[in-house]
């Protein structure tokens, strides 16, 4: 079965989590990936550990996936020259260094746009590749913060909170996703590539929508509010007898009636102070303990059974393991399982695109440090045993 980027080839020169997160993005859709890292070293996230799978950081093995590595020393001019030649005969170029980097280097987009005018070149950065921050250094944690997430994450009156991944990493690794395929479009039309620039700060500060939009239109700042949300009530985590915690979203005043009628509160349902939303958003610090002290009578799936049976949209908030049977995580195939040379079997999460066609696949598993080197410089470049052996003594590779 043909996969959708069948034929589109990956120079990937990423590492850590936002850049490998685009280009496995790529590769699980069909694109053949080429994972540049540096020889006896490679990516950082190789050593990030424990915990680690027979000597395999679980770090690296759930970011690379379905794609093949070649080491190269880019310091060298003879690494440089075979990127070159591997830039020819790519799509696309990924690059996560810090602005700078890139020049000194000689792999910038004005350099590799010379030798392919047609490359999809995608940088992606903290702060981006102008502005007064451009040098900065970033870590998630630095983005959550100064890109509105921290200021709304967390229960009043209590620090703010990080979101438990690396969400923005992630996030501008899948805008860069979205960026590449479309730049591919493009070139369709225009028989041209183009520079991509991707920032996690940028990509943070758009998420802020309707938080952003209730500053503007108020000049109020959004404060932090746990799980509750500032335009709906109730919308929240509640904790049930057992101590384990469910969500609940009643998103209008039909779901209003039903939930009360769950819970056994249906005197709430005509209660001015209730009756609507935007008064259940005013009397929120009335109704709220209401509904807290009713949820402490049955546990968590009790409730969830209840609600459900009524309509209420509502669901439990799972630990990580009870993610993982999740009946419908694993219907929809959330959780598979893969065949690593050292490690034997590894789990992986699942791909999330669905397609009727052309579906995504798991097709190999994280490669070992410089795997594929021979095999790409052979059947890709045309290098003869006897060089490679040569550029392996001059530790190009």
């Amino acid at each position: 079965m043909v996969l959708p980027l069948e034929g589109i080839r990956v120079l990937d020169l990423s590492r850590i989590l936002t850049g490998p997160f685009c280009s496995m993005i790529l590769a699980d859709l069909g694109a053949e990936v080429i994972k540049v890292e540096m020889p006896g070293r490679g990516d950082d996230t190789r050593v990030w550990g424990p915990p680690f799978i027979k000597g395999e950081s679980a770090y690296f093995l759930c970011l690379n996936r379905n794609k093949k590595s070649i080491t190269l020393n880019l310091k060298n001019e003879k690494g440089r020259e075979i990127l070159y030649k591997l830039v020819q005969k790519c799509d696309v170029f990924l690059e996560n260094f810090k602005p700078g980097v890139t020049k000194r280097l000689g792999v910038d987009y004005e350099t590799i746009c010379k030798i392919n005018p047609r490359i999809i070149y995608c940088s992606i950065t903290g702060f981006g590749q102008s502005g007064p921050y451009r040098d900065y250094p970033a870590y998630d944690i630095v983005i959550q913060g100064m890109g509105g997430l921290m200021g709304i994450t967390g229960e009043p009156d209590r620090p703010p909170v990080r979101i438990g991944v690396a969400i923005t990493d992630i996030g501008a690794g899948m805008y860069a996703a979205i960026a590449i395929l479309s730049a591919l479009i493009a070139r369709e039309k225009t028989r041209k590539g183009q520079w991509i620039d991707v920032s996690l700060l940028d990509s943070t500060v758009s998420w802020m929508t309707y938080m952003a939009a209730n500053y503007f239109a108020t000049g109020i700042v959004p404060k932090r509010m746990g799980s509750a949300h500032p335009n709906i009530v109730p919308y929240q985590c509640f904790k049930a007898r057992d101590g384990k915690y469910l969500t609940v979203a009643v998103g209008n005043d039909r779901i209003w009636k039903n939930f009360c009628e769950a819970l056994g509160l249906e005197n709430l349902v005509e209660n001015p102070k209730f009756a609507t939303n935007p008064k259940r958003v005013e009397n929120r610090d009335k109704l709220i303990p209401i509904l807290e002290k009713a949820f402490l009578s049955k546990t968590r799936d009790e409730w969830i059974e209840i609600l459900l049976k009524k309509g209420v949209p509502c669901g439990p908030v799972y630990t990580m393991d009870e993610v993982f049977r999740d009946p419908q995580v694993l219907h929809r195939k959330m959780l598979v399982e893969i065949e690593h040379p050292k490690v034997g079997k590894i789990k992986q999460i699942g791909i999330p695109m669905k397609f009727s066609e052309t579906p995504g696949e798991i097709k190999v598993p994280p490669p070992l440090l410089g795997q594929h080197t021979e095999e790409i410089l052979k059947n890709l470049l045309g290098y003869s045993e006897e060089e490679i052996n040569q550029l392996r003594s001059e530790e190009v590779i």
